[in-house]
């Protein structure tokens, strides 16, 4: 916003500082100066207000009040006493309806009549040039000067064009138009705020006047309008109309109800003294609701706390003062002080905005610098944090790519994965149509990384920690509750963490299952999870309509009796689906039941000085069997000899006889105190072997 130099000065008792010393003492305690330029005898300050500041410093005499602050001179305002015809009384002149109490909390009138309509004196021509607005004739001229003078926009109206010498103020009927002074045409509607006389709008309200009773050459009597309008309501209107003036930019950012008389008062004065006008008595005014300055207590104490340092009392009060809050002697107790806040200053409320204002001028580079004392308590470890963080490390090291999707999926990404689109969770107000739902599982987005990325690349290892949602149902039969319920609205939502990742290969050949599987082991090996095995994956008739996996070439990932999460080869139907043509492998593993079976303590084994043995073993079992049957038949003949054993296949095919699969093994032999001899190893494996066949459906492949 732009300010003139010389004009500040008419309301300082002491010369400013030079121009470009003004700029740096304004952007170090008030507001930026963003330029300053040098026209004719004067300066131009472009001023950055910020919008909390717009109440009261929109205007050269707020601007003032804070140089005088600021520099501790003293204030000078202008005259604003006027001298009224008695004769003439301003509400039998024209009469003002206010239909919104809310919309206009206050609208004042004031009637002037014999005037003369003529061109400005060369100073008020200046001093509008240098703000940036054109000079038009010396009563409308008046009205922009008191606007920049005092930050209340004023409108003038020709009283002789204006239907029964009436205004209303109402929201605009649909349909309504209106012509501006500018000669812009509008078309308004129900939300925008009009001035109408008896018969049509002839002003938008806060924004501009209509062409209609506008002050020409002609005029004689005129109807000055000084009035205090609803911020939302003329930001909606101006945005609406695509029409921002000097005037909507004050009214929507809000100014005082209270600043209505003094700016009438004032821009009367001027017109009576330069347009030879003369005043009615009274002021015709709409103010049913008077709003009153707050009151607010400062504790000095607070303000030494909070600003860091102490500033004396008395320099306190001064800086109060001279910003215009008024201190009220009667009301200080216990080292409070009551101050009464002036209706100008909307944006202050509270104490801590007082304390604000004294630290600003007073000079927050004054305030020694000081460590703070108080006992600084490290936090507590967050173990959710610390876990995520280190099987992130684990899965970066074995060369995977972490990648970040949205919480949602399409309609179209649910039906591929055969998923029930009545049980997801529907956002009421997506971004888009492929973010329509919230995610039930990780691995739909992880495939469409997977359709991207295969443009690019042929091999690629990627994963992601991120939460997956699912309607509560049945909270309390649930053994194990999830870690997060939200509730609202009626519903129950259950938030979870997964951990997924894959293994995508143009071509495989049975390899990445492996590799995945190794990753896992090394993951959960470092994480202290023992006790890990795989079981052959065995969806029930409800999984089985979700159908990401290729039900022989997955496995169920299990720590004692536990199911963790899945490892395996994805559905070649979804395959087709995506349109993808590669081998993927992936896990999905349940973070928040991991997480509780991990250990930051591992207990450390003595790694034996004797070699081990490793044997295969292939067996042929009825499809129904579970390979916890087979391991344990294996642990229990083996006994403390029988180190390791490691489930490498699983295969079912048309070539198998009857309705069976099969089962492949690594078994580790190792005794901690000798070396096996390999007849013993041989022996120990043929007791195995026995015990498994003495199973008449199990078969041991040689």
């Amino acid at each position: 916003m732009k300010f003139s130099y010389n004009w500040l000065q008419e309301y300082l008792d002491k010369e400013l500082p030079s121009a470009k010393d003004l700029i740096s003492i304004l952007s170090l305690k008030s507001f930026e100066v963003e330029s300053i330029k040098k026209i004719n005898k004067d300066f131009v300050l472009d001023i950055d207000i910020t919008s909390n500041r717009v109440c009261d410093c929109s205007s050269h005499i707020g601007i003032a009040r804070e140089m005088a602050a600021i520099m501790d001179y003293k204030l000078r305002l202008p005259d604003f006493k006027i001298r009224e015809n008695s004769k003439l009384l301003a509400k039998d002149i024209v009469s003002i309806e206010v239909r919104d109490k809310e919309a206009c909390p206050r609208y004042s009138a004031r009637v002037i009549t014999d005037i003369k309509v003529d061109d400005s004196p060369d100073w008020l021509k200046k001093k509008l040039e240098i703000c940036g607005l054109q000079s038009i004739n010396n009563v409308v001229d008046i009205a922009n000067y008191v606007m920049l003078e005092t930050g209340q926009p004023l409108h003038i109206f020709d009283l002789d064009k204006l239907e029964h010498k009436k205004l209303i103020v109402r929201f605009a009927e649909k349909g309504e138009k209106i012509t501006t002074l500018d000669e812009q045409n509008f078309k308004l509607n129900e939300s925008i705020l009009v001035i109408a006389d008896a018969k049509r709008p002839v002003a938008l309200a806060g924004i501009k006047g209509g062409k209609g009773p506008g002050v020409d050459s002609q005029t004689k009597t005129i109807v000055l309008e000084s009035a205090n309008f609803n911020p939302v309501i003329i930001r909606k209107a101006s945005q609406f109309l695509k029409l921002k003036t000097d005037a909507s930019w004050r009214f929507e950012h809000g100014i005082d109800a209270n600043l209505t008389e003094p700016a009438i008062n004032r821009a009367a004065k001027l017109i009576q003294e330069l347009a030879s006008g003369k005043i009615a008595q009274g002021i015709v005014d709409f103010y049913p609701e008077k709003i009153k300055p707050k009151k607010i207590f400062l504790d000095i104490d607070n303000v030494e706390k909070l600003l860091g340092g102490r500033i004396p009392l008395k320099q306190i009060k001064n800086i109060l003062t001279k910003l215009g809050f008024k201190l009220i002697a009667s009301k200080t107790v216990s080292g409070k002080i009551a101050v009464e806040v002036p209706t100008s200053r909307l944006d202050i409320s509270i104490p801590e905005d007082l304390i604000e204002e004294i630290g600003r001028i007073y000079g927050y580079e004054k305030i020694p610098v000081a460590a703070p004392k108080i006992c600084l308590i490290p936090p507590e470890k967050n173990m959710n944090i610390f876990w995520e963080e280190f099987s992130k490390d684990i899965l970066q090291e074995n060369r995977f790519s972490e990648v970040l999707n949205y919480s949602f999926i399409s309609e179209a990404q649910a039906k591929t994965f055969g998923y029930e689109i009545d049980k997801l969770l529907e956002i009421e107000n997506p971004l888009s149509s492929n973010q329509q739902y919230l995610c039930p599982s990780l691995v739909p987005n992880l495939m469409r990384n997977v359709e991207t990325n295969f443009n690019y690349f042929s091999e690629f290892k990627i994963f992601e920690m991120g939460k997956i949602f699912s309607r509560a149902t049945n909270l309390r039969k649930q053994k194990s509750k999830p870690q997060t319920v939200v509730q609202g609205n009626g519903l129950a939502v259950i938030e979870q963490r997964f951990l997924s990742g894959l293994i995508a290969r143009t071509k495989d050949g049975n390899q990445s299952f492996y590799e995945l599987k190794g990753v896992i082991d090394d993951l959960l090996n470092k994480m202290g999870i023992t006790n890990v095995w795989y079981d052959e994956y065995e969806p029930t008739p409800e999984q089985t309509k979700i159908c990401v996996w290729d039900i022989g070439k997955s496995a169920e990932i299990k720590v004692n009796d536990k199911e963790v999460g899945f490892l395996g080869q994805i559905s070649p139907k979804i395959l087709k689906k995506l349109d993808i043509t590669g081998d993927v492998v992936l896990f999905d593993i349940d973070f928040d039941t991991l997480q509780k079976l991990v250990s930051e303590e591992h207990e450390y084994q003595l790694i034996s000085p004797y070699p081990s043995a490793m044997r295969d073993l292939s067996i042929l079992v009825p499809k129904e069997t579970k390979v916890v049957d087979v391991f344990n038949v294996m642990n229990r003949i083996g006994g403390s000899l029988v180190r390791d054993i490691d489930l490498f296949d699983i295969y079912q095919g048309d070539e198998l006889h009857g309705d069976k699969k099969s089962f492949a093994f690594h078994i580790v032999y190792q005794a901690k105190d000798r070396t096996l001899e390999s007849k013993e190893i041989e022996t120990i494996h043929g007791k195995i072997v026995k015990a498994l066949e003495q199973n008449l459906e199990w078969e041991v492949r040689k």
